[in-house]
């Protein structure tokens, strides 16, 4: 049984100047999914993550829970929130200021929460926000969202700038202390290897359209990637890869729909890691398009 659906986008468009960012976007997100926005600077990831929170206004039709984000901002944002690379909190401020803030300005915020989730880190409530590192104030803005308990959340490149540490950090806790499997997350990065093992589903996206929309389960069945040995690069070409790369000296061949067993007689199978997978489709979509 399919869960609540939480966007629903159909034929999204936005033009900026000379540019369709968004270009016919159409794109379902259901409760309970975690899904990876992936594409390449100027594919329309950041302007649809806008129309989501009802930042700016785009053509077709576009629903968040029931509501036109545009229009119905403000009821949105007791259901959703968000953190960005360009996420900015009060400088002046303390931390346990900025706590008191949002209890003032947000009923769903619980302080004791937030105050449980920043005991574990070496945050302190009497620091300044300006003294806290970036990475720190990352873990204060998901501390703040996660005891805000939003029933959607929205990442936009979440630890761009962080160091591997901090950023393991942040996707840890986002599942062990936020995701709880019935609240829903819409991410965007290009650190796609970090969130790959967090996906349930991930959407390809190429001058403001979805090239794929597919579950991860269903692309680790689709996709198989072969590192044959080396006497079998002939045969491993003769079976019709859709895309063929080198890695550190070794040949790597992707199949779609291909029998795992004729594969692994030939060497090593295993899935594609969606970097890779990415690339791939998208020079298949560039081909095919160059083509028609």
């Amino acid at each position: 049984m399919q869960n609540d659906i939480v966007v629903r986008a159909r034929g999204i468009k936005k033009r900026y100047s000379d540019n369709n960012a968004l270009n016919g976007l159409d794109l379902d997100l259901y409760q309970g999914q975690i899904l990876g926005l992936i594409g390449p600077n100027g594919a329309g990831k950041s302007t649809f993550l806008h129309a989501v929170l009802g930042l700016l206004k785009s053509e077709g039709s576009l629903e968040v829970m029931g509501l036109e984000p545009f229009k119905n901002r403000h009821q949105l944002l007791k259901k959703v929130c968000s953190i960005t690379d360009v996420a900015v909190l009060p400088k002046w401020m303390t931390v346990e200021q900025m706590l008191e803030y949002v209890e003032g300005v947000h009923p769903e915020f619980d302080p004791k929460k937030a105050r449980n989730i920043l005991s574990k880190t070496n945050i302190k409530n009497k620091s300044k926000i300006r003294t806290l590192s970036r990475g720190m104030i990352v873990q204060l803005h998901l501390a703040i969202i996660m005891a805000i308990d939003a029933e959607l959340l929205v990442l936009d490149e979440p630890t761009l700038g962080l160091d591997l540490v901090y950023r393991k950090e942040f996707y840890s806790r986002l599942i062990e202390d936020y995701f709880d499997g019935n609240k829903t997350i819409l991410i965007s990065t290009h650190q796609v290897e970090e969130i790959e093992g967090v996906l349930t589903d991930v959407v390809f996206l190429d001058k403001g359209r979805a090239v794929m929309k597919e579950s991860i389960d269903s692309l680790n069945q689709r996709f198989l990637e072969l590192r044959p040995n080396a006497d079998n690069n002939e045969k491993a070409k003769s079976l019709n890869p859709i895309n063929i790369r080198t890695e550190l000296g070794r040949t790597v061949f992707l199949y779609e729909d291909m029998d795992i067993e004729k594969l692994s007689s030939l060497g090593e199978v295993r899935p594609p890691f969606i970097a890779d997978l990415f690339v791939a489709i998208m020079n298949r979509s560039n081909q095919s398009g160059e083509q028609s």
